[in-house]
């Protein structure tokens, strides 16, 4: 899975995205257009479980298959442990070319550790959806997310990461390797958007493009960087570019999961850093109403939206994918979505953080050793 030149990010002149925050705008939307599609459709999920999202999914597509569209679908092979046997079977007897990513093998306990971790859906190579979503019953009414829609020539580098890892050797299924030929879109079909916009993806430690690029923004920004993650243990690195921006008087937040969170360990391990980040200027926030899943970025007038936590986890092992933007407007959009969710928030004071009980730093310190014996793993 080495990447090749012709895979490398590149910036795209010409598009047009548009932000969707929270399931309620963007399920309708994406269950929209596939029920739009023409030619054919990409799935690509790491999160599919059986339930009432994934069966009106699985019916939606059965649907398009029945127009004569070519429907393809993408899971990871851990990811999709709770799709059930007969949910799989109704997927293959519908149409549906289905493929698994790295099926779990007892021989190879490293090899389970790389994960699909990417969220995708490509509709006829005009558009596209990427964000942190899932096919399970969570993001319903759970958990809070957002989704970014893709019109323009970048959705040709979305469908070209979608093939190259349908076709790879660690993927597995009925589905021919051969359906990915000839699904390039029409470059006539584009609409005329004026934005700046590329594909930027990591392959956990091989290739790690992801990783870069939010550190040269956090190295570079004069005005300010907002972070969005439900799972924050951040590298070394990023912590130390965070700490520099914030004491040149860059307005440094971080907008992080309160006390509903799917994985509370991860939390806790996350929670050891917060010290020295509170110190130095950075303002930490913790949703309230629910648990925030999504995952986004800005910083001047750059915006990220995508799959990557900017954990070690994910930054060592998972194959992530993002939608930059480079666009004043677009980035104002994102302020205005991180200020409303700022406003649903508890910002966590320096004083008070200083003054947090012995039991709690202990259950950061223990979660710190585990994070740290795990992201030794190799």
């Amino acid at each position: 899975m080495r990447t090749s030149r012709a895979m490398r990010s590149i910036w795209r002149q010409g598009n047009r995205f548009t932000m969707l925050p929270e399931a309620k705008r963007f399920l309708p939307e994406m269950l929209q257009a596939v029920e739009s599609a023409r030619h054919w459709i990409l799935v690509e999920l790491y999160l599919m479980e059986s339930g009432r999202l994934t069966d009106d999914i699985i019916a939606a597509l059965g649907r398009a298959c029945e127009r004569g569209v070519r429907v393809l679908v993408l899971l990871d092979g851990f990811g999709a442990l709770g799709l059930k046997d007969n949910d799989r079977e109704r997927l293959v007897a519908q149409g549906v070319a289905l493929r698994f990513f790295n099926p779990l093998a007892v021989r190879s306990f490293a090899r389970n550790l790389s994960r699909d971790h990417r969220k995708l859906l490509v509709i006829d190579g005009e558009l596209a959806f990427t964000g942190g979503f899932g096919a399970v019953d969570e993001f319903l009414d759970a958990w809070y997310e957002v989704a970014v829609r893709i019109e323009g020539p970048v959705v040709s580098d979305w469908v070209a990461l979608f093939a190259r890892l349908w076709r790879s050797s660690l993927t597995r299924g009925k589905g021919d390797r051969a359906l990915v030929r000839g699904l390039m879109p029409a470059s006539e079909n584009y609409p005329k958007g004026d934005m700046l916009g590329r594909v930027v993806w990591g392959q956990g430690y091989r290739y790690q493009a992801i990783r870069y690029s939010l550190l040269r923004q956090v190295a570079y920004a004069q005005r300010r960087i907002w972070i969005c993650t439900p799972y924050f243990v951040p590298t070394l690195r990023l912590r130390m570019r965070l700490v520099r921006a914030a004491r040149r008087g860059v307005d440094v937040r971080l907008l992080l999961p309160g006390d509903r969170h799917d994985h509370p360990g991860v939390r806790y391990a996350g929670q050891r850093f917060y010290g020295r980040l509170l110190r130095a200027g950075v303002r930490i926030f913790e949703f309230q109403p629910t648990f925030i899943h999504a995952k986004f970025s800005v910083a001047d007038d750059w915006s990220s939206i995508g799959s990557c936590n900017f954990d070690h986890w994910s930054l060592h092992w998972n194959l992530e994918a993002n939608q930059e933007v480079q666009d004043p407007g677009f980035a104002n959009e994102v302020v205005a979505l991180f200020e409303r969710n700022f406003r649903a928030s508890r910002e966590i004071e320096p004083n008070e953080w200083a003054a947090r009980s012995r039991w709690r730093r202990l259950r950061e310190w223990l979660f710190g050793i585990l994070d740290d014996l795990l992201t030794r793993v190799r």
